[in-house]
């Protein structure tokens, strides 16, 4: 039998219906690029203080009535307590002046009993300022962010198994409509909890829609075109939605007005059923040889050229054990398999850590969030070019260990930079987003050609799902910073240096077809411990050719 690339050979790699697929898929993703971090300004905490009622107080009891805290060496008005408005009030009848008649810091105080006032200089409103998301409930926000997270992980856990059992197809365009139903229904919650359950669910449409995605283009793809639209296509697509987000949100900037506008693109997605195909490799895993011989010659009279007589001669469905289920289990049930399995998870975990501790810790660059936001998108533009790069041009293990090396390196130099030099900080926290945005793109390409057709959706998914464990960990990391600032940065930097090396071990699939079965799989060679190598070269040569 032979390999699918070459069966399909006659196609071509760039014709109207690779461009088709190409395109479509990668402005499908457009809707995740814009969804992932609306949370940032939906759940941004404005300015705010208790709310006074203005009958019976003098101006100048008015001003005075918010306690002033010192909060990171600046003086601002307290944000949870006032001084108790019958005191206040008594003491305004009586024409006594705070801060000459009267020394405020002996008045009582109590809570915001009457509710909050926000600032309405940034946004009209948002998540906190709707349901009072501060003080005592002031964890709601964070865990909103946690809630979407979920759903990413279980989404990444359970779409790759679906895709893997369903069809790539059907998953891809389910968890669309999904992301898009949940989207426009959180525009309409009554409240934060219905908001939070609705959030949860629209993360587990996000990450399954663009998953089902990669894998679909992945394998309909072929040679050069399928190393740009993992590196590139996909990724730029999701950066576009990214750079749109602060653009949307700058001139939407009440949080139910700016949910409707994320959630209308996926309607605009629809007629896409009718022009994205079934992924052929899947339907030949299943045993369906003539539907994707149908879709295979389809593709051949759109690109105008003449398709064999018999595209897959002699096409077994499984060169495995016919009987064999293969399922997330097969992940861990050989030697082999199982060492790839954890390596690839233990690196998904760094990076998504990573990329989501510096991408959260971004509003620090700019006292505007809209002006934060685009540049922490806008780093991602160099990151996916230079995944491409690497992708193209140079072995997959050896791109993932420098990648790692260099964000490791950066930020673990952040803490040796003088505070007078915080331009050069914030540089090297950026450098480290933009190599780390990088080894993410390119862990997709790299997961995807070590795994052989029945298992690669399945495999995405499970070290998509550990990675979203990193995802949740994220925001609590940031919070270690309390107890010394640049911990967060030695955490990550370290995760990132112990992952390089634990990538030696990896296979190398550079230059090489996909993987249709695990035989196929487990003969891709990866290095080896020294000691072992050692053994193995003690042994006849025939003992090893009769092992491969």
């Amino acid at each position: 039998m032979k390999d699918y690339d070459e069966s399909t050979a006659f196609l071509g790699q760039w014709g109207r219906f690779q461009q088709v697929v190409f395109f479509l898929l990668s402005a499908s993703i457009v809707p995740n690029g814009l969804g992932t971090f609306s949370v940032v300004f939906l759940t941004d905490i404005p300015r705010h203080h208790c709310l006074i009622p203005v009958k019976n107080l003098t101006q100048d009891w008015r001003d005075a009535i918010i306690p002033i805290e010192v909060v990171n060496g600046k003086r601002e008005q307290s944000r949870c307590s006032r001084y108790r408005l019958d005191v206040v009030r008594n003491l305004s009848a009586q024409g006594f002046i705070p801060g000459r008649d009267v020394n405020l810091t002996d008045l009582e105080q109590e809570g915001c009993v009457d509710g909050w006032s926000y600032s309405k200089d940034i946004y009209q409103s948002t998540l906190v300022s709707e349901f009072d998301l501060v003080c005592s409930d002031q964890w709601k926000p964070p865990f909103t962010a946690t809630a979407c997270f979920l759903g990413y992980l279980v989404g990444s856990f359970i779409s790759g198994q679906l895709s893997d059992r369903f069809g790539r197809k059907p998953v891809f365009f389910t968890t669309m409509a999904v992301q898009t139903t949940f989207s426009f229904c959180q525009a309409f919650s009554p409240s934060w909890t219905v908001f939070t359950i609705l959030i949860f669910f629209n993360g587990f449409g996000q990450i399954s829609n663009y998953v089902s995605g990669f894998v679909l283009g992945t394998e309909i793809l072929t040679g050069d075109v399928r190393v740009i639209f993992s590196s590139m296509g996909v990724c730029m697509g999701y950066a576009i939605g990214y750079m749109i987000l602060p653009l949307v949100a700058f001139f939407l900037r009440d949080w139910k007005s700016l949910l409707l506008a994320i959630s209308l693109p996926g309607v605009l997605y629809i007629p896409l059923w009718w022009f994205i195909p079934e992924s052929p490799r899947w339907l030949l895993s299943q045993g369906r040889v003539e539907e994707a011989e149908a879709i295979v010659r389809k593709a051949a009279k759109t690109n105008r050229v003449e398709a064999p007589t018999v595209i897959f001669k002699d096409y077994s469905a499984h060169d495995d054990d016919p009987q064999e289920h293969l399922n997330v289990i097969s992940l861990v049930k050989t030697q082999s398999v199982r060492s790839t399995t954890v390596i690839l998870c233990l690196v998904w975990f760094s990076l998504s850590i990573g990329y989501y501790g510096l991408s959260l810790n971004t509003s620090r660059l700019h006292a505007d969030p809209y002006i934060s936001c685009f540049l922490s998108a806008a780093a991602e533009v160099p990151a996916y070019m230079s995944c491409w790069l690497a992708l193209k041009y140079f072995p997959r293990r050896l791109s993932v260990i420098c990648i790692l090396l260099l964000g490791g390196a950066s930020l673990f130099l952040i803490q040796l930079v003088p505070e007078t030099l915080s331009e050069l900080a914030v540089a090297l926290e950026m450098l480290g987003k933009l190599v780390i945005t990088s080894g993410t793109s390119l862990m997709y390409a790299y997961t995807a050609e070590l795994y052989p057709t029945v298992l690669r959706n399945t495999a995405e998914g499970v070290c998509i799902t550990v990675s979203r464990i990193g995802n949740c960990l994220a925001p609590f990391l940031l919070q270690l910073r309390e107890s010394f600032e640049y911990l967060p940065y030695i955490i990550l930097g370290t995760l990132a240096v112990v992952s390089a090396f634990a990538a030696l071990y990896l296979p190398e699939s550079f230059g090489k077809p996909l993987p249709q079965t695990i035989q196929q799989m487990q003969k891709r060679e990866s290095m080896k411990c020294p000691c072992i190598t050692r053994k193995e070269l003690l042994k006849p040569v025939v003992h090893l050719e009769s092992r491969l």
